[in-house]
């Protein structure tokens, strides 16, 4: 059978798996070396050259799921982002990012790419009209990220594509929070697709890696900068992934269906002025969603009323955690203020859309009437404080 004609959960399952020669075992041998023979080998393996048998098995796993010849892992979602940004831009460069994105892309855009002499700017909305102006004769990259975190703001890949490869620019994408079973961003032209494995790969709170996914051509060049940097991932952390990723399908898919309902109950909760989830009609971008994702993540936001205390409703919940990340099995929720985004001046946060009572949901894979019930739980005891 053609690889590509693979499904993804036999993907998740087979692909990239280490064959165990000596004793058949069902699953990957471990590889624990630092150190590998130099002579007389095909390959000179070392792990800070992201080569290691596990490194590059897992790779492959990667490479397909995102329908791309090539993939590398790192240590982190950051590392990845960072290295591959770094490697495609150069002092005097240009990239265009959206207006909302992750706070950690987001500081290290604005913290750093000043003192590299890389120029950027950040669009004003998600049109085509929004990122075409503000592109450059020295623009070389282009970044999004859909669904946007914390907003839930969807780009249109084709049109991004389409408006970067009659210029020549690279295109990149922060898949992390559609995950390559609900988006596969290389159908619609994206070159680079990057992630932060600790979430939807991972998916169980246990790991942090960070993933990229392109062309040969593309990953070599990522490359001649990684092997610099030294993010690469070891290989016990390697072997967790690869584990953890054969359940991937299964996972998300299940964490989809919850997320809509919870996105459904909240919407009619009065003490909620806003739900952000793609999956909703109300979504602005609803039909472009449905049009170019599978499924609509397992991630969601909302806002409580502005009278409630967010800390109390937080500390009020007993089954969903407030958690720092997301995409876990189980339930996580945060204040984006305080945390994937407590860095950014209140102005930057105001600028995104990002309230203080803007509230973060990973919905894990429990039963719905569960996370329903505690949530609610936690609604009537701030309401019943505030008439004490």
């Amino acid at each position: 059978m053609k690889p590509k004609s693979l499904g993804l959960n036999t993907i998740c399952t087979h692909v990239g798996e280490v064959e165990d020669k000596q004793f058949k075992g069902a699953i990957s041998p471990i590889y624990m070396s630092s150190s590998y023979a130099y002579e007389d080998v095909e390959v000179k393996r070392y792990p800070r050259y992201f080569n290691t048998p596990n490194q590059e098995a897992l790779c492959k796993k990667i490479a397909m799921l995102e329908k791309s010849e090539a993939g590398l892992i790192f240590g982190s979602g950051m590392a990845a982002v960072s290295t591959t940004m770094l490697a495609f831009l150069h002092k005097g460069d240009h990239v265009v990012l959206p207006q909302t994105l992750y706070g950690g892309t987001y500081n290290f855009v604005v913290e750093e790419f000043d003192k590299f002499g890389i120029e950027f700017s950040f669009t004003e909305g998600f049109s085509e009209d929004n990122f075409s102006e503000k592109i450059q004769d020295n623009t070389k990259v282009i970044f999004v990220e859909t669904p946007s975190n914390p907003l839930m703001r969807i780009t249109d890949l084709e049109m991004i594509s389409r408006l970067a490869k009659q210029r020549g620019i690279v295109t990149m994408i922060d898949n992390t929070f559609a995950s390559p079973v609900n988006q596969t961003p290389a159908d619609f032209g994206i070159d680079i697709m990057i992630h932060s494995a600790t979430k939807y790969m991972g998916g169980h709170s246990d790991i942090c890696a960070g993933a990229v996914a392109a062309s040969e051509e593309h990953i070599k060049i990522i490359w001649n900068l990684a092997k610099n940097l030294g993010g690469s991932l070891s290989d016990y952390t390697v072997w967790l992934l690869e584990r953890s990723m054969k359940t991937m399908v299964l996972r998300v898919k299940a964490q989809n269906k919850n997320a809509k309902k919870m996105a459904k109950w909240l919407e009619n909760h009065p003490l909620v002025e806003q739900v952000y989830y793609p999956g909703l009609k109300n979504h602005p971008e609803h039909k472009l969603a449905k049009k170019q994702m599978k499924g609509y993540t397992g991630m969601l936001s909302f806002e409580i009323n502005e009278s409630l205390d967010v800390s109390l409703f937080l500390n009020s919940l007993k089954l969903i955690k407030p958690s720092m990340s997301l995409a876990g099995v189980e339930s996580t929720i945060l204040s984006p203020a305080k945390t994937s985004h407590g860095l950014l001046s209140a102005e930057a946060r105001k600028e995104q859309g990002i309230s203080d009572g803007l509230l973060r949901f990973s919905v894990g894979i429990e039963e719905t009437e569960d996370l329903i019930a505690d949530l609610q739980g936690a609604f009537k005891k701030l309401t019943k404080m505030e008439k004490i």
